[in-house]
Formats: structure tokens, sequence, C-alpha cells
């Protein structure tokens, strides 16, 4: 039997009205692509903006350095005499120089890596842990770009002498109290009390005089010890330190980034047999914590298959330090102004065992990786015993120093941040697993803590800005 007319009407309408939600669904998918709106950030990447800064605070600041003349006060001679002279020659301005191979300078170089990633074509930056945002309320955090390290180096290498530790007739201090200006009175930091800035001081001596007024940021530094103590007569006459205060650096809010090694990395399959014990190379008087150094010195000087040398950061020096680390075995890390050194990151690189003697260092990246899995540390006290060092190397059987190198060979690629591009500037796809994103997410590891003291602050009407930026920094510290 047929059904009905009325029948048929009436399962139609009802079709039609049961397809009526879905309508919007449709239209929504019928948009075209290009007129939708942009996608959100990636939930799984670091959201950095950069804040507003004149060019001459980085890039331009190289332009400068490039346009010195003579030497480094501090060594006498001019490493980057060969490059200055092209680009003095050269008819283009490039946008982006390259850097100082002078080791002095090269080895505090991060921010010049950090910035080339950011700067970098977002088409050329897939691999980058960084997602570069446009709008400062889009950001999990605000880079500031101010190469701050190539500041300082460039004040005492090229200032007047003796005027780093004073604020009058030193430029370093005029680009520093610029930049906390520029930077404080922006809206970002207004509205998280400077919580989620980041400044790059990937030397001991950056940003020195100004550290206490941003403390609340977060730091990208060498270490948590001995950044910037300075001889300097007390008031009594005897010799004191500068020594910036605990409040300023924590474990929680700051980052500890390496050095940026000095010697070309050599591979395992290149490493060739090693007929030294022990090697050191560098200064060998220092202050405070390097003491220990002048120590092991008059221990080890006379011990065979044990080189200990003095040297000078010049391309000499790096050739005999880079033949000297391929030779041995084990190379010796004792403290020296500050706990960590370039030192050993040319030393992982050169896949020499290091021998870490230092009783309080933090090392770049703890958590991702376990240094003792390469290194060999010995606290100073046992270190300073007479003959104690070189017996427990001798000790360390030869499968398990080849088990050390394979092991080191693995974690190389995390202390390069060179992105081997080829095309200068710090410009071109960053290594995927390279010390810029190492240090991006690490970066990123605070954020939930920065999100908390935010949190807790909305709801603290007690306390002013400046108390609360206070009570923020006494918090970390303590802990």
């Amino acid at each position: 039997m047929k059904p009905s007319i009325p029948l048929l009407l009436f399962l139609l309408a009802f079709s039609v009205l049961s397809l009526l939600p879905l309508l919007p669904l449709v239209l929504l998918s019928s948009k075209s692509t290009p007129h939708s709106p942009p996608r959100s950030p990636s939930p799984h990447r670091l959201r950095v903006f950069v804040a507003d800064l004149p060019r001459s605070f980085n890039y331009g600041l190289l332009d400068r350095f490039w346009s010195l003349s003579g030497p480094d006060s501090r060594i006498g001679v001019d490493l980057d005499a060969r490059l200055r002279s092209t680009l003095a020659n050269s008819t283009e301005k490039d946008a982006f120089p390259p850097y100082p191979e002078s080791p002095l300078l090269k080895q505090h170089s991060a921010e010049y890596w950090l910035l080339g990633d950011l700067e970098t074509p977002e088409a050329s930056r897939a691999a980058s842990f960084a997602e570069r945002v446009y709008e400062s309320d889009d950001a999990d955090v605000v880079f500031v770009p101010f190469f701050s390290s190539l500041s300082a180096q460039m004040e005492l290498g090229w200032g007047r002498k003796g005027r780093f530790r004073k604020r009058e007739r030193n430029e370093d201090y005029g680009r520093q109290r610029e930049v906390v200006d520029r930077i404080k009175s922006s809206e970002a930091w207004r509205r998280s009390g400077g919580r989620d800035h980041v400044f790059v001081m990937a030397d001991p001596v950056a940003m020195w005089h100004v550290r206490s007024e941003i403390a609340a940021a977060i730091f990208l530094v060498l270490d948590f010890d001995g950044r910037c103590r300075f001889d300097s007569k007390a008031s009594n006459g005897s010799s004191s330190h500068v020594i910036m205060q605990h409040a300023e650096v924590s474990s929680l809010k700051d980052v500890i980034v390496p050095y940026t090694h000095l010697l070309p990395r050599l591979h395992l399959s290149q490493d060739q047999r090693r007929r030294t014990l022990l090697y050191f190379r560098g200064a060998k008087h220092r202050h405070r914590g390097g003491l220990i150094r002048e120590k092991l010195w008059e221990l080890l000087a006379d011990e065979p298959d044990v080189i200990m040398e003095e040297g000078s950061p010049d391309a000499t020096g790096l050739e005999q330090s880079t033949g000297g680390m391929r030779r041995s075995d084990f190379c010796l890390h004792p403290a020296g102004d500050t706990p960590a050194s370039c030192r050993l990151f040319d030393a992982i690189v050169s896949l020499c065992i290091p021998v870490i003697v230092s009783d309080s260092i933090e090392l770049p990246f703890e958590g991702t990786l376990d240094y003792s899995d390469f290194s060999v540390f010995v606290s100073a006290r046992d270190a300073l015993r007479a003959g104690w060092l070189v017996n427990h190397l001798r000790g360390v059987y030869e499968e398990q120093k080849d088990r050390l190198r394979r092991n080191m060979a693995r974690v190389q690629p995390m202390f390069e941040y060179d992105n081997g591009d080829g095309n200068g500037g710090g410009i071109g796809p960053v290594p995927s697993d390279g010390a810029v994103n190492h240090i991006w997410k690490k970066v990123h590891e605070k954020l939930p803590m920065i999100r908390e003291a935010l949190i807790r602050e909305k709801r603290t009407t007690t306390t002013t800005p400046e108390g609360a930026a206070a009570l923020w920094r006494q918090c970390q510290c303590s802990i």
C-alpha cells in the first residue's frame, strides 16, 4: 500500500525541522579560509613578545663595535681586526651584523642567538620552541632585546679604564639606564610588575648597575653565585666586594644558560687515543672561590701525565687549548671568579671528561640532563688532599671513560648556539635540540609560577606594587 500524500508531506517537514539546528554549523564551515580569524598560538610553545627597543641597543650596538678603532685594552690585541676591515670596506650595511670572534666577547653571546631566533622569518622557525607573537597580551613572556653582555664588554675593553663601576662617563650605564626606563614605562611591565619579562645577562657583569630595579623579571644568567663581585675599598681601607644581593636571583624564577663554547666540536667518530691524564689551561690566580685553583696548581703541577698551564684568550691560546683538551682524558674545572666558566663547555665539545671541583655550582639544563652521566664531580675537600685526585682519576677504567665520552657526545648538541646556517647575523633555523631551544623550554617551565604570583597579587589589597615586588623576591630566595 502506497503512503498517502499528506503522510509524505509530514515526513518531509519533519526531516527539514530536524536539520535546522545543524544549519549554523554548516554556514560556519562554508566560510572561506582566507577570512577566518588567525589560529590561536600553540599551547605547546613559548609565546614570546619582543619589547620595543631601538636598534641601537642590539644590532646597532654591533655596528658600533665594528666601527671601534684600537684593540681591546685588556689584551692589547684586536682579535677581530680582519673581519673589522672587511666590514669597513663593505658597501652594503648588514641589518644583522656578525658577532665578534674575540673569546672575551663571544663566550657571552647567548643574547645574540636568542634574538636571532626571534628575528628569523616565520617560515624558517618551525623547529623553534618559541612562537613569536606581536601583541603583548598574547604573550607568555616579554623578551627584552638588549645586548647587555656586549654593552658591558665594550665598556670594559674600550671605555675609560677603571670607570666600569662608576656611573659618570660610563656608556654602558647610560644604556642600562635607558633600557630600564623604557621597559618599566611600558604597559606590559605595569601589567605584570615585570615578572614575565626576560633579560639576558650571559655575562657576570651585565646590567650590573640596575639589576635590583628589575629583580622581579626572569634573568638568563651563567650561574647564581659570584656575579659581578668587584674588588673595592671599604671605609676602613680593607678589601671588600660588591656583591649581587641574593634577592635578585633565584633558581625558581631564573634560568642558567651555557657559555658559548670557543673550541670546535669534536665528533665521537673523530676521537683518537688520549695520552694525558688531566689538563688545565687558564689563569692561575683568581679571587674568592677561585683561590682553590692556586692550591690545586701547587698540588698538580709536578704530577706526571698532568698538564697545568697558564694562557691568554687569543688565537694561539685557543689552538693550544684545542690540542690539549683533545689529547687528555680529563679536563679540570675548578672554580674561578665564578663557579662556572666557558672552559666546561669547551671540554664537552672536545670530549674531554670534565672534572668539576666545586661545592656549589649550578649548571644549564639540569633536570633535562644529568651531568654525572658524562662528568666527574669532586668536592673541594677531597681535591685538596695530596695525591687524592690523580689517584682517583687513574682508577677510572677505560670502559668507564668510553661510556662517559659516549654520553658526552649525545649531549653535545644541547650546548650549540650557532644555527650553522652560514648566512650570518644569527638568523636562520635553530637546531631543534640546540641551546636556544633548551633555554626557551626552561623559561616555559617558569610560567606556572609566574601566573601563580600574578594571581596572588590580584587579591593582595594591602600591599603597594613596590612592596609586592619585594615580597615576591623574598619568597623566591627563601626556598
